[in-house]
C-alpha cells in the first residue's frame, strides 16, 4: 500500500433520448463508452429501454448493473406501499452504485429522455451527489420527439408551455387546461378516460393530438378524438399546440 487514497469515481446521469439510438448525443455516447460501469433501470422481465437505446455505445469490457423496479404502473403512485417500496429500491440502488464509486470507478447511469425531467436518475442523484462528484448529460426529451413526429409547432412568440401529468385529479387537470396555452400531457396510461373528460370539460378535445412511441418502432400520431385504444401504452403523450400551431 502506498498510503494514497483511491480517487472517488464520478457518477454520470446520462440521458439517452426517447428511444432512437441515433438521437443519443455525441457527449452521451462518449461518456457511456468510457465508463467502467454502465447501470440502467428496467421493468421486471424487460431488457430495459435505456439499455437498448445505448447498446452500440457500451464498451465490450464494461460491467453492467441492472436496476429492476419493484413496480412500474401496477400500483398507484400515491399508495403508501408503492412509496415505501420505491424508496427502498432507490436506497438499495444508490448503495450498489456507491460501492463502485468508492472503488474509483466511473458509473454511467442511463436514463430515458432527459435525466432531470421525470427521470428515475434524479432519485439516485439526490442520494449520491452529496458524497460523490456527479455530472448530468442532458438528453432529447420524449415530448420533443413527439411534436417532431407530429410536425406541430408548439410555441411561438410569448406563448407558454405547460407540462401536465395525467395523474392529476380531473378537476385540477380541467382548470389547468383552461388556463394554459400550449400543453403536453404525460403519464397517460390508465388515466386516459379521465384526461378525455378533462379535455372535454375544458373545450379542448378537438385540439388534442395523441402520440405513441415517438422515435421508436411502431410510432404513430393521430387526433385524440380518433384514438380508441385504452389504456394507452407507457410511451405515449398528448399534445395541444399553442394558437400559432393551431392556425
Amino acid at each position: 500500500m502506498n498510503g494514497m487514497e483511491t480517487r472517488a469515481g464520478r457518477l454520470f446521469g446520462v440521458g439517452v433520448g426517447p428511444g432512437d439510438p441515433e438521437l443519443l448525443t455525441l457527449k452521451a455516447a462518449r461518456v457511456i463508452a468510457a465508463a467502467g460501469v454502465v447501470a440502467y433501470f428496467a421493468k421486471r422481465g424487460r431488457p430495459g429501454h435505456a439499455r437498448r437505446a445505448a447498446d452500440a455505445a457500451i464498451a465490450p469490457g464494461a460491467a453492467e448493473i441492472r436496476l429492476e423496479y419493484p413496480y412500474t404502473t401496477e400500483m398507484a403512485a400515491d399508495d403508501p406501499r408503492y412509496r415505501a417500496a420505491m424508496a427502498a429500491f432507490y436506497d438499495a440502488a444508490a448503495a450498489t452504485l456507491a460501492d463502485r464509486l468508492r472503488d474509483g470507478v466511473d458509473v454511467a447511469l442511463l436514463c430515458e429522455g432527459d435525466p432531470l425531467f421525470y427521470g428515475s436518475y434524479m432519485h439516485l442523484h439526490a442520494r449520491l451527489a452529496r458524497d460523490f462528484p456527479a455530472t448530468v448529460i442532458p438528453g432529447v426529451s420524449g415530448m420533443s420527439a413527439a411534436w417532431s413526429l407530429a410536425g406541430l409547432p408548439m410555441t411561438q412568440g410569448n406563448e407558454a408551455l405547460a407540462v401536465l401529468p395525467g395523474t392529476l385529479p380531473e378537476a385540477v387537470l380541467t382548470a389547468r387546461l383552461r388556463a394554459a396555452e400550449a400543453v403536453v400531457i404525460m403519464k397517460i396510461g390508465r388515466n386516459l378516460a379521465k384526461i378525455r373528460a378533462a379535455l372535454t370539460a375544458a373545450d379542448r378535445l378537438d385540439e388534442a393530438v395523441y402520440v405513441e412511441r415517438a422515435s421508436m418502432a411502431g410510432e404513430r400520431c393521430l387526433r385524440l378524438a380518433a384514438f380508441t385504444g385504452a389504456p394507452a401504452p407507457y410511451f405515449s403523450l398528448i399534445l395541444l399546440p399553442g394558437a400559432w400551431g393551431r392556425s
